[in-house]
């Protein structure tokens, strides 16, 4: 395995400015899809065998996530008669732009990325194996902001690691404003 994953070049982010494109990752097996490309490039009988779906089913996906600039052919090998692609993806890590789209089109929102960690995370907290924190604290917006770059720059940290050992790890990370409430102002 290569030692700063994935074993091709790719851009450090890519803004997804495109109605198409958001939904495009909102679809859970694209979503595993772009998270196995990660690790390496691969084909689409790989991928397939990986989720353990249909070829056909895979290569839609594929397809979809390519039209929309999000995976790219990065190599390819003749094997016999046919000419096998290998597909990566376009950028370590991809967000939805705030502004409009250049079209005019309403973007759609982005997919709670929390409710997938909770769906995933679910057996490992029944089997005693799930680490996890959650905490409060009334700041400011702009350093909000700034706590946000430096969870980029961890999440960036977890996706360049060597990929070695039999399990995959989950990796979930964020902050956003609530309704928990405060203390009233001291006099």
């Amino acid at each position: 395995m290569a030692d700063n994953p994935p074993d091709y070049e790719l851009a450090e982010r890519m803004a997804l400015t495109r109605p198409a494109q958001v939904k495009a990752i909102g679809h859970p097996l694209r979503t595993t899809i772009l998270q196995l490309l990660h690790e390496r490039a691969a084909t689409v009988t790989e991928l397939a065998a990986a989720v353990e779906r249909p070829k056909s089913t895979v290569a839609h996906h594929v397809d979809v996530l390519t039209r929309n600039g999000l995976l790219k052919v990065v190599r390819t090998r003749r094997v016999r008669a046919i000419e096998e692609r290998f597909y990566g993806r376009t950028a370590r890590m991809f967000h939805v732009a705030a502004d409009p789209s250049p079209a005019g089109e309403e973007m759609p929102g982005d997919f709670n990325d929390f409710e997938v960690a909770a769906r995933e995370s679910s057996k490992a907290f029944e089997q005693g194996k799930l680490w996890g924190f959650l905490r409060h604290a009334r700041i400011p917006e702009d350093q909000a902001s700034q706590f946000w770059e430096r969870m980029a720059a961890l999440v960036d940290e977890f996706d360049r690691l060597p990929r070695s050992g039999e399990t995959v790890y989950g990796f979930a990370i964020g902050i956003y404003p609530t309704d928990h409430p405060t203390l009233p102002a001291t006099e």
